[in-house]
């Protein structure tokens, strides 16, 4: 659905209460007008669409996490038992119009410390290479993603035939499970072993469930 733009005369006080509303949803003057027409006319724009999958996202994720979200975005951080809990965080950033990602998983861990960031890299590895051999395994050649430092970044797979809350539910479902793994993990990196075994078995039972991610 593409945007295009046009030329319409509003008042100074509906500007204003506009730009007000916008501000507190953390979007600016044309989205909004554009969600408050769509919702009038009951058009689905892409927006709406990436909202009902941030919702059920939402709805899924424990309470352990801090949430933080805009338009295309949504922010899930949580803190580590390692030292001094340094917090980790999972953004997850969609695509207006999806192709073949719905778009993108960014993980981050804000620190200066050499030793978390070898543990970082370490641990993203690891998942890396079993996520690329579980989806292979069904089939899927598309597994990407990009590994710098304290920054993991993992594209998203458009499970084009499921509806946008069951999207939601199965990225969730992944990032409830990712997460869990990264916790244990720090917790207790001599574990390695045990760690990454019990995540390839879960995101397995995962996909046979559902769908790709």
């Amino acid at each position: 659905m593409n945007k295009n733009v046009y030329s319409i005369v509003l008042t100074d006080d509906v500007i204003r209460a506009v730009d007000r509303q916008a501000y507190l949803l953390g979007t600016n003057r044309s989205n909004l007008i554009n969600q408050i027409l769509a919702e009038h006319l009951s058009c689905v724009t892409p927006e709406m669409k990436m909202q009902r999958i941030f919702d059920e996202i939402s709805r899924l994720v424990d309470s352990g996490f801090v949430r933080q979200q805009s338009n295309a975005m949504l922010t899930l951080r949580t803190a580590l038992e390692y030292k001094y809990r340094p917090t980790i965080s999972y953004r997850l950033e969609l695509e207006r119009i999806p192709g073949e990602y719905l778009g993108r998983i960014k993980v981050s861990i804000r620190t200066q410390s050499p030793q978390l960031i070898e543990l970082f890299g370490e641990a993203f590895r690891n998942i890396a290479c079993i996520e690329a051999e579980v989806l292979s395994e069904h089939g899927c050649g598309g597994y990407r993603c990009e590994l710098n430092g304290a920054n993991f970044i993992r594209y998203v797979l458009a499970p084009e035939r499921l509806p946008e809350s069951e999207q939601g539910e199965l990225i969730g479902s992944y990032l409830e499970l990712l997460s869990a793994a990264v916790k244990t993990y720090f917790a207790c990196p001599g574990n390695m072993g045990a760690v990454f075994g019990k995540y390839r078995q879960d995101l397995e039972k995962l996909i046979n469930q559902n769908d790709i991610i």
